[in-house]
Parts: structure tokens; C-alpha cells; sequence
């Protein structure tokens, strides 16, 4: 527990993984890179404060209905079954108020924007919901996970420009790619539990191909970021970020190279870094330009 934090107030910080941040770096990175690209450098604290707030906000309702649907399986989890509606910690009823009170914060945010992003943030909110029932009926939640994690880049350029670019599509394949990956690092550290339990995902899926998959993905991500200054003139902060990212994705297949469940949950820890890196070359361009 932490110091002079009341135990409910705890729990429910678990449940929303408030003391886990890093879902939600991997959510708010390319958002903010799209963001940056929108707006042409600096978009303004209202729009800053709407999508930092708001990739929290959901991020943490997505925790919670994540919950809901797996916890007659995280129990039988080695990684999960500590988690607060596992131990009753948190019961299934205040886990719905929690989940509709912080859907409901995020909702007046995004009402402060136009009805353009109003109306993605409703198909946002389906496929956050249908995500985690995936995994039941299909080797592929990973990908929808993906567009659900993407969907942010949409909604930041209609909030900026009341459209969506083309450049915008570009960004979100390369997240999809990027959050394929990462994802599946993420799934092959519960993957022998996965595989009792008739669990699927991409790390089943791939199974002794995983690491080439996983190659094949970065490096489609990566060729795909290099095609967005056809797009939108990018300087040399840019592509600097972009071999940061590269040379980090590379260190990520030398965790992974043994398939261990430690190494394969610092690869995917080691994401935040990547997105960072990307975001970091945007933000520079445009403050040197």
C-alpha cells in the first residue's frame, strides 16, 4: 500500500492501473505525435490538456472493463491473479461505477472539441468495449487492440482541423503495426497460461515464428513512419528520432531472443522509450523550424 492512501482509494487506483502508467505513455505518444502534426507545431493547452486528460481517462475505464470480462480467467494467470476484482478486492458492480464515472469524464473533455471528434469518440468507445472479448474468437485481438490504441490520431486531427488528412491514415497503419507488435511481446509472457486456458492471441498465433513476426512488424512500422515526410516536410530532428526508435526496436529482439517472460515484459516495457522517440523528433522539428 501507499503511505496515508485511504485502502479503497488503493484498490481502485489498481484497478485502474494509476500505478502502472505505462498503457497509458504507449496510448498518449502517438496521439501527441499526431497532435503535434495537426496543429504544425504547439496545438494550444485546451487540446493538450484534452488528449493528455483523456488518453488517461480511458485508458483507465479500458483497464477496468478489461477486468470485467477476464476475471474468471485472471485468477488461473500468473501475471494477473493478484489484480483487484481476482482477490475481491474491488467487486464486479463498484467496478462498472468506476468504469461509467471515468467514461463520463472523458466524455465532457471531449465535448469541449467539435461534433466531428464527439462522434469518433462514441466508435472509440465500442471498440475499447469490444476488445477484451476478442481474445474468446480470434488469434488476432492484438489488431484490434491496435485500432483502438490508434484511434486517438484520428481524433486529433479532426479536432484540430475538423478532418482527417491523409498523412493521418499513415500514422495510424504505423501505430496498428507498432501496437501489433508490442502487444504480442506483452502476450507471449502469458502465453503458456493462455494456451491452458484457450486463450488466443497473436503470440499463440505466431508460435514458434514469434521473433520474425515480431521483425517483420517493426520494420514494417518503421518503413511506414519514413513515409510520412512525403506527407508533411519533416526535418532531421525527425529521422533522428526515427533511429532512435529503430536501434531500440533492434535491442527489444535481444530481449526477446529467448523467449523468457521477463525479457518479453521489458521488451514491451521498453515501448514507451520508442514512442518517446518518435514524439520527441515531431516536437523538435517543429520547435527548431
Amino acid at each position: 500500500m501507499i503511505n496515508n492512501i485511504p485502502p479503497r482509494i488503493q484498490h481502485y487506483i489498481e484497478l485502474t492501473r494509476l500505478d502502472r502508467p505505462i498503457g497509458t505513455l504507449l496510448l498518449l505518444w502517438p496521439t501527441l505525435s499526431a497532435l503535434w502534426i495537426a496543429a504544425e507545431g504547439w496545438p494550444g493547452w485546451h487540446l493538450l490538456l484534452v488528449f493528455t486528460l483523456g488518453t488517461l481517462l480511458t485508458r483507465s475505464a479500458g483497464c477496468v472493463v478489461n477486468d470485467l470480462s477476464d476475471r474468471q480467467f485472471d485468477g488461473m494467470v500468473k501475471r494477473t491473479q493478484e489484480r483487484a476484482l481476482v482477490t475481491g478486492k474491488v467487486d464486479p458492480l463498484e467496478a462498472i461505477f468506476v468504469a461509467g464515472g471515468i467514461a463520463f469524464l472523458a466524455l465532457l473533455l471531449v465535448l469541449t472539441t467539435n461534433l466531428y471528434t464527439v462522434v469518433l469518440s462514441f466508435f472509440a468507445v465500442l471498440i475499447a468495449v469490444a476488445y477484451p472479448f476478442m481474445k474468446r474468437y480470434t488469434y488476432l485481438p492484438q489488431a484490434i487492440l491496435g485500432i483502438a490504441f490508434s484511434w486517438g490520431i484520428l481524433m486529433a486531427f479532426t479536432a484540430v482541423n475538423d478532418e482527417i488528412a491523409n498523412v493521418a491514415w499513415l500514422l495510424l497503419t504505423a501505430n496498428l503495426l507498432w501496437v501489433v507488435a508490442y502487444d504480442t511481446q506483452y502476450a507471449m509472457v502469458d502465453r503458456d497460461d493462455d494456451l491452458k486456458l484457450g486463450i488466443k492471441s497473436t503470440a499463440i498465433l505466431f508460435a514458434d515464428l514469434d521473433r520474425q513476426m515480431l521483425a517483420i512488424l517493426q520494420a514494417s512500422f518503421i518503413f511506414t513512419m519514413l513515409l510520412i515526410p512525403q506527407s508533411v516536410d519533416l526535418s532531421i530532428w525527425y529521422y533522428l528520432g526515427l533511429c532512435i526508435a529503430a536501434g531500440l526496436l533492434v535491442y527489444q529482439q535481444y530481449l526477446t531472443w529467448d523467449r523468457s517472460r521477463e525479457g518479453c515484459f521489458d521488451a514491451f516495457l521498453n515501448n514507451h522509450w520508442v514512442g518517446a522517440a518518435v514524439f520527441f523528433g515531431i516536437f523538435l522539428h517543429y520547435l527548431f523550424q
